[in-house]
């Protein structure tokens, strides 16, 4: 699917989506032509989904991220209530998983007042049975980026 230049194309882009064509060709050797038609075939296959700015919450009031646990009476394998989650606003991901919850909801909000707002607007959407909602004391490693690294060639023998 990607070769071991895609990764080095992709691997300098999750460092910045801001470094040029022209930088990545020079980092890897390449023309900034072929650097540009990788890029767009990566876009096209859909293994780069979107570039976007990653913003401090805490610097525009966004001081408390919380995760929510929700437990809900769909049926098994449905996913509407989380789609509904996913259209509230400070609610950054929400996760459909396995056990005794439905879903995982990570959101910011300003305080706990806000926190009250946002728990009481998830509590309009039908179908949810109960929350379990924990709050975050300081954030260790977030990342949007993904591990990649060629794959191991097969030696001969």
């Amino acid at each position: 699917m990607i070769d071991e230049k895609d990764i080095k194309i992709l691997n300098l882009l999750q460092e910045s989506c801001r470094v040029s064509n022209a930088e990545i060709a020079r980092r890897l050797g390449m023309a900034p032509s072929a650097i540009l038609e990788r890029i767009r075939k990566l876009e096209k296959k859909g293994v780069i989904k979107g570039y976007e700015l990653r913003i401090d919450p805490k610097a525009i009031g966004l001081t408390l991220t919380v995760i929510t646990l929700i437990k809900t009476d769909e049926d098994v394998g449905s996913t509407r209530v989380g789609k509904e989650l996913a259209e509230i606003q400070h609610i950054q991901e929400v996760y459909f998983i396995a056990g005794e919850y439905s879903y995982m909801v990570k959101a910011r909000v300003a305080d706990t007042d806000a926190l009250t707002a946002l728990l009481q607007k998830m509590g309009e959407v039908q179908g949810i049975r109960d929350t379990r909602t924990t709050f975050v004391l300081n954030t260790i490693k977030e990342s949007a980026g993904l591990y990649l690294q060629a794959e191991p060639r097969l030696h001969k023998k």
